[in-house]
């Protein structure tokens, strides 16, 4: 499907706040947007996560971002390169109405994306 990698980068720390921490790296690629399923690579290990690429619609913003969330990991990456490699397309970006909204959605698509890998929640 796509590949793309970066050094992870701090921005805005939304994800954390809503209970999905994510990596950023800058998108230097044209990919269209959405969510979908995806694979890091760290030192050569490989994580399973889920990569939303696009603009944040529910908070107003109009600048294109890459935020991938790790499955089961919780480690600081800042400063990391990171490869991602996107295996299937989720749904499309989309405006939620407020941000329990969004979590909702999001707590859909990890467990898309976990019975894709075949993981237990």
């Amino acid at each position: 499907m796509y590949k793309f990698w970066g050094k992870v980068k701090k921005h805005n720390q939304r994800g954390k706040k809503l209970g999905f921490p994510t990596t950023n790296v800058n998108l230097y690629k044209n990919i269209p947007e959405g969510i979908y399923v995806s694979r890091i690579k760290l030192n050569g290990q490989q994580f399973n996560s889920i990569t939303f690429i696009g603009a944040a619609k529910t908070f107003g913003e109009t600048k294109l971002s890459t935020e991938t969330y790790i499955l089961d990991f919780d480690k600081n990456l800042y400063g990391k390169w990171i490869s991602v490699k996107l295996l299937k397309k989720l749904r499309e970006n989309k405006k939620f109405s407020s941000a329990d909204e969004l979590i909702n959605q999001m707590k859909k698509d990890e467990k898309a994306a976990r019975k894709y890998f075949k993981l237990t929640p």
